[in-house]
């Protein structure tokens, strides 16, 4: 028996290191380092300096990160709703015994096999370009004038358009994995009582994969807060306030950037404690919120 112990803690062992190195000592060394004066990433720590809360005190007052929570808010709700409500609507549609399903779930999947640098580039280089991008020809096609979908007012929702689009077929399989696991029993009973399919969607289905919907919302939490390459996609010579968010705002401080004068490591890692508290919190709420179903399989 103490044999097969040492055996398993010697196959164990290289998976707990790298664990300790590469995840659980950059997360402890970052929010101490968010409590400290730290210009540059890599200095000795001979070279902090205690700051206390200054760190937090000081990005909750600069005009950059507070655009870029507006702009996660917005990603986080508008772009949330609409796709996790989309991707829940196509799940009950094919899941429910429609011709050609195989197809249209391949189909509507297959954004996300596009690289998103490429995702983005068409969307920047031949959806939304004022001069030859198929919007602007859709709208001169009806008589109006061209609109610049990119510019300075609009580039934020054109952006989380072309996201959501990237996004809908990913948490559209997670539902249709959630639903089908739901047993057809209930859905039968139901039809022989006379039940309607929307009945059936709002008194069975959403029930029974809140613990589904809690997952998917934490995903969207998660991928919203880590949105930095749509971000520097859609603006991609230098920062903007209509594209900049959390990430990217924490990107700039750490290794400078737009309006920079001076590196903040400290600062940066501030920043990063914030993203992950404000995670917790969105998890915490929704499982709160959405308790599983004593029924959910």
């Amino acid at each position: 028996m103490k044999k097969n112990k040492t055996l398993i803690f010697l196959f164990i062992a290289p998976t707990v290191i790298c664990l300790l190195l590469m995840y659980v000592y950059p997360v402890f060394r970052t929010v101490i380092m968010s409590f400290f004066q730290v210009e540059d990433l890599t200095a000795d720590l001979s070279d902090w300096s205690f700051n206390g809360v200054d760190n937090y005190i000081k990005i909750f007052h600069t005009a950059g990160f507070i655009t870029s929570l507006k702009n996660f808010l917005a990603i986080w709700i508008v772009g949330g709703a609409i796709t996790l409500s989309l991707a829940m609507l196509m799940a009950a549609i094919l899941t429910s015994g429609i011709r050609f399903q195989g197809f249209f779930r391949a189909a509507i999947y297959l954004p996300n096999v596009v690289s998103a640098v490429a995702l983005a580039t068409m969307w920047v280089q031949y959806i939304f370009n004022y001069d030859y991008g198929l919007l602007n020809q859709f709208v001169t096609m009806l008589g109006f004038d061209k609109i610049r979908w990119l510019g300075t007012d609009g580039k934020l929702w054109a952006m989380i358009a072309a996201y959501i689009y990237g996004s809908i077929g990913y948490y559209m399989l997670i539902y249709i994995s959630g639903i089908e696991g739901i047993p057809a029993d209930l859905y039968e009973s139901a039809t022989i009582n006379g039940a309607s399919k929307s009945t059936q969607f709002f008194r069975i289905t959403l029930p029974l994969l809140k613990g589904i919907i809690r997952t998917t919302i934490t995903f969207w939490t998660i991928n919203a807060a880590t949105f930095y390459l749509w971000s520097k996609l859609f603006s991609p010579v230098q920062t903007e306030g209509s594209t900049i968010v959390p990430v990217v705002y924490l990107y700039d401080t750490v290794f400078g950037g737009k309006g920079v004068v001076t590196r903040d490591a400290g600062a940066g890692a501030a920043v990063g404690v914030v993203l992950t508290l404000i995670i917790i919190a969105v998890y915490l709420l929704t499982d709160r919120l959405l308790r599983s179903n004593d029924l959910e399989y």
